[in-house]
């Protein structure tokens, strides 16, 4: 049986790909590692804590004794060493234990799976969308640089590129929303029940967040497809009259895509940040909600908890992207 090309490379010999994999994954654990500390450290170093804001709520006089400050930091554990905390926390996040609201005393994976899964729908829409929009609109645009349809896909992206996404979303509102009256102006999700059952409430998240990534990712990858096009390899491959159509899809689209994906993981891992605004907008029931209490009431272990998710998320992101480009370019993927 033959074995497969991309595993294998001879006897006693591993594949350029499969090492690839192994480093890519490797530096992608220690780069979590690296970001764990940085959570941790940053959101330690907020001022005040969840103590003071405790008090400052709850006594008429606005703070509380210094006596009742360090009695509840202490019983917060607000009072221990922040490396004991860092190593505590850690050893938590290995056992699946995010710890517990230092506000409401619920757990925070409670407090975050009960708008986790909105989020999750709205940023699954939005990339599930762009890609295909991005991906080929910017080929489209990029081969036929200079012509009537190249021009105008181009203008639209820069116009989407320059519109903050709250303005992008106010805009919808006022169109589509308010003029029209064919979409509502909120998106309310009945709790116990899922965004899915009134598909309506995402079309308006869902555009704003296409309007700005969309055209920043058009423009990279129909940059890309133009450099492509006019390389020689490809000026080579008509000239030995090879039909347009298979040098478009054997030389220009995975040459152009491998750099362009990249570039494209960045666009994606962009709607850690933009989505926690639509969500404010649009008063999305998602974890912006929770976020934005949080970082306000200082509730470290949720903050900790959403920034560490974000920040994975967007690790993952690039890495994946990273390994595409290999898969696609067969120069990388041999280690030629």
């Amino acid at each position: 049986m033959p074995r497969d090309p991309l595993l294998t490379a001879g006897p006693g010999r591993h594949h350029p790909f499969l090492m690839l994999c192994i480093r890519r994954s490797l530096a992608g654990i220690a780069a979590t590692c690296a970001v764990s500390l940085l959570v941790f450290v940053g959101t330690d170093l907020l001022p005040g804590d969840a103590a003071d804001v405790i008090l400052t709520r709850s006594a008429s006089s606005g703070g509380g004794t210094p006596e009742q400050l360090a009695a509840l930091r202490a019983e917060l554990g607000l009072d221990v060493p922040w490396p004991q905390r860092y190593l505590g926390w850690i050893g938590g996040l290995l056992q699946g234990d995010l710890g517990s609201s230092l506000v409401s005393g619920r757990s925070v994976t409670d407090v975050i799976g009960s708008r986790l899964g909105n989020t999750l729908v709205l940023a699954g829409t939005a990339t599930v969308l762009l890609v295909p929009v991005a991906v080929g609109l910017g080929l489209w645009s990029g081969i036929r640089q200079g012509r009537p349809g190249d021009r105008v896909v181009s203008g639209v992206a820069v116009a989407a590129q320059a519109l903050p996404e709250f303005v992008a979303a106010t805009l919808l509102i006022a169109v589509f929303a308010l003029i029209a009256g064919l979409l509502p102006a909120v998106s309310l999700v009945p709790p116990g029940t899922s965004p899915l059952a009134r598909p309506e409430i995402l079309v308006l998240p869902v555009l704003s967040l296409l309007s700005v990534m969309a055209g920043q990712s058009i423009r990279m990858v129909r940059a890309r497809t133009s450099e492509v096009v006019r390389a020689d390899f490809v000026r080579v491959a008509r000239l030995h009259g090879i039909p347009e159509r298979r040098v478009v899809w054997r030389y220009v689209v995975p040459n152009a895509l491998g750099p362009a994906l990249q570039l494209l993981a960045g666009s994606i891992s962009w709607l850690v940040g933009g989505i926690v605004v639509v969500e404010q907008v649009f008063a999305y029931p998602g974890i912006s909600h929770e976020l934005v209490q949080a970082i306000i009431s200082r509730d470290v272990p949720v903050v900790q908890a959403l920034a560490f998710a974000m920040a994975v998320c967007t690790l993952a992101i690039y890495t994946l992207a990273d390994l595409l480009v290999v898969a696609l370019v067969p120069k990388l993927r041999t280690g030629g």
